[in-house]
């Protein structure tokens, strides 16, 4: 008999056939029966919980195929910039001051989700204006992208950069007019400054904490965590799923993101190989990154962008180079993926990928694109032929679609292209890449299903999807993604019970409304680890 049963719903099984179901059975940690109501019926025992759903949605829990959990937790630890409380540099630099009059002397000061344009200035704040904060605490701001950031004369310092360091490979260390050091740092420069600002395993786990309690209230019951702190970053998030912390399964990409190469080989040399773990806690592919960001925007194009006609981005790696890191891992068994926004950057992946596979067969390897951001035609045909997995962000289309539209024209028309992916009988896994931008799913399905800028302007309309389609790209397709999709991803009978419940029904929702649902409950393992407090849910 079940241990809970759900009744009278819209019971969306994303199943191979798209059914539709009314009711489903749970025992343990397992689906064992998904039907009409007065099949599911049979299943109930007087000690079975029973769920009325009054004609809500029920959906498999969300899976986002990409994030970064231990960031966006300890994020929440420092000033996040994305506050209402901060719309000017002056507003920044009094919360910096708040946040270090709190700090002990010589621990670092961090602030998250700074995006220059939203600020009454327009600008990022100055080396000078953080020194005049603190010169007794490394201060550290990251833009939004997570690709640059700003700091101060101490945080340079710990970092070794000086008027006389050169720019790494990939980055730069910008300087003013008299070779003077402004503090803002891009892309490999930056993520060495990300990587030393680390925090201590206490706030590791306590943001990790947080981070699940954030996703499970949103439905989320699978993350693809895409890196963030070295190793520090995998030792904590084993040991707060150990400790049953963080409720959500992670996957776990091998990548550090200043040295990935140095860290991915480490990783190799140890044994390590995709798919080690268990249902909470697996590892997932080794990852690079290939390129810059597609909102700053420094993504490697193979043309210049509209917005600065001398500028096609910024790659980390050359061909060789990324064909020797990569190929050697999966070489050795690794799924492999890379963070590919700029088509220059997609099609050195793709490259990569035909010399790997040429080198070593291997069927259904299931090498991933994260992001696969500029995915112009002949790309697609290519992903199409190699089987490769494209992570698409559809939430940035929302978000940041606007400067889409300014910095890549038309080229718009193929970012994110989830209706060319599908037709192409490509499986993309959605995912948000939050921190960078809102992590809520339906946020998500809602930018796949109308392709609409925040401000209301369309971006690539032509991409648009179906509701049921833009689901799946949140559920099945990032169950797949992780080689999961046999026991996750859709309401079946013998797979894990991870589900949700939607506060109406997502299918007779207009889909400009969309985003407006919200996750009533959720269910992983079989337990209910989230119910909504602020309004009442029905049960027997």
């Amino acid at each position: 008999m079940a241990d809970t049963v759900f009744l009278n719903g819209q019971v969306i099984t994303v199943a191979q056939d798209n059914s539709v179901a009314e009711a489903v059975a749970v025992r343990g940690n397992r689906i064992i029966a998904v039907g009409t109501n007065a099949e599911v019926e049979s299943y109930i025992s007087p000690r079975t919980k029973v769920i009325d759903l009054q004609g809500k949605s029920l959906l498999p829990g969300f899976i986002d195929a990409h994030l970064h959990i231990t960031i966006y937790g300890t994020n929440k630890l420092g000033v996040d910039c994305k506050a209402r409380s901060i719309a000017s540099i002056s507003d920044l630099l009094e919360a910096l001051r708040d946040q270090a009059q709190k700090t002990p002397k010589g621990q670092w000061v961090r602030a998250c989700g700074f995006d220059e344009s939203l600020m009454i200035e327009k600008r990022y704040p100055t080396l000078a204006e953080l020194d005049e904060v603190s010169t007794e605490h490394p201060i550290f701001v990251m833009r939004t992208c997570a690709h640059h950031s700003i700091a101060n004369s101490m945080a340079m310092g710990i970092a070794g950069y000086d008027r006389d360091t050169p720019d790494p490979q990939g980055g730069r260390i910008d300087r003013d007019a008299a070779g003077a050091l402004t503090g803002f740092l891009v892309e490999t420069a930056h993520m060495k400054m990300f990587e030393l600002a680390a925090f201590t395993e206490e706030e590791y786990k306590e943001g990790l904490r947080l981070a699940s309690e954030d996703f499970v209230a949103h439905g989320i019951t699978s993350v693809h965590d895409a890196g963030g702190y070295g190793p520090d970053n995998y030792r904590a998030m084993q040991k707060a799923v150990q400790a049953g912390d963080v409720k959500v399964r992670i996957y776990a990409m091998i990548c550090a993101l200043n040295q990935s190469e140095d860290f991915v080989r480490k990783m190799i040399d140890a044994g390590m190989v995709t798919g080690t773990g268990d249902e909470r806690f697996r590892i997932g592919p080794a990852k690079v990154f290939t390129d810059g960001a597609s909102i700053a925007p420094t993504m490697a194009m193979r043309e210049p962008f509209d917005s600065r006609p001398d500028d096609c981005g910024i790659l980390y790696y050359e061909q060789d180079e990324l064909n020797t890191i990569l190929g050697e891992a999966h070489a050795k068994g690794f799924q492999i993926t890379a963070h590919a926004q700029g088509d220059k950057a997609i099609e050195m992946l793709l490259n990569c990928f035909e010399a790997a596979l040429a080198a070593h067969p291997r069927e259904n390897h299931r090498h991933r694109i994260e992001h696969a951001g500029v995915s112009a035609p002949d790309l697609m045909e290519r992903m199409a032929r190699l089987q490769v997995v494209p992570i698409p962000n559809p939430a940035f289309i929302y978000d940041y679609g606007d400067s889409y539209v300014t910095n890549i024209g038309k080229r718009a028309g193929y970012m994110f292209p989830a209706r060319d992916q599908i037709d192409h009988g490509i499986i993309a896994a959605g995912a948000s890449d939050s921190p960078v931008t809102n992590f809520h799913p339906l946020i998500g399905i809602h930018a796949a299903v109308n392709r609409l800028s925040k401000t209301g302007q369309e971006v690539g309309v032509n991409q648009r999807v179906s509701v049921m389609e833009a689901i799946r790209m949140f559920t099945w397709n990032g169950a797949y993604a992780s080689f999961e999709e046999g026991v996750k991803g859709s309401v079946e009978a013998g797979k894990l019970a991870d589900l949700i419940v939607l506060d109406d029904c997502i299918l007779d929702t207009p889909n400009e409304k969309i985003k407006d649902l919200r996750v009533e409950m959720t269910m992983i393992d079989g337990e209910l680890v989230y119910q909504k407090q602020d309004e009442e849910v029905m049960q027997s």
